[in-house]
């Protein structure tokens, strides 16, 4: 099993960036490790600011519970089986889309976290990164 390189990184952000030109959205990226660390941030020309935190913190969330931040959505919500999640881990996890683990061989090895639009479109962008490492 290959390490999430910076290498490896720069060209998740190189496929999801040319998804959010497409779109015609302006996105913060960033790749994270199999442990959580950051690997890379990229904040495209005029992205929110805001997105910088998001971005990596939906990444982060991804990584340590090993699943899309989509998935988080519906159990999430008042009444639900994992309401008030989000306020664990000192706020850092994300509970709508827009970071998606790397899986190699079955094991996560790192992560995705988009932020900068709509989330369907985060979900896009950050698909289109997955898709790329998925050809790493």
């Amino acid at each position: 099993m290959s390490q999430l390189t910076l290498e490896k990184a720069k060209k998740l952000i190189e496929s999801a960036e040319t998804e959010a030109k497409n779109l015609g959205v302006a996105m913060v990226i960033s790749i994270y490790d199999e442990g959580g660390n950051l690997t890379a941030v990229h904040r495209m020309d005029d992205a929110w600011l805001a997105s910088v935190d998001i971005a990596q913190n939906k990444a982060w969330t991804s990584v340590a519970l090993k699943m899309p931040t989509s998935d988080l959505a519906d159990a999430t919500v008042p009444k639900a089986e994992l309401y008030g999640l989000n306020t664990t881990n000192n706020g850092r996890i994300v509970v709508f889309g827009g970071g998606i683990p790397l899986v190699k061989e079955g094991k996560v090895v790192g992560s995705v976290g988009v932020s900068g639009s709509k989330v369907e479109h985060d979900v896009q962008v950050a698909e289109a990164a997955v898709k790329a490492f998925e050809t790493l």
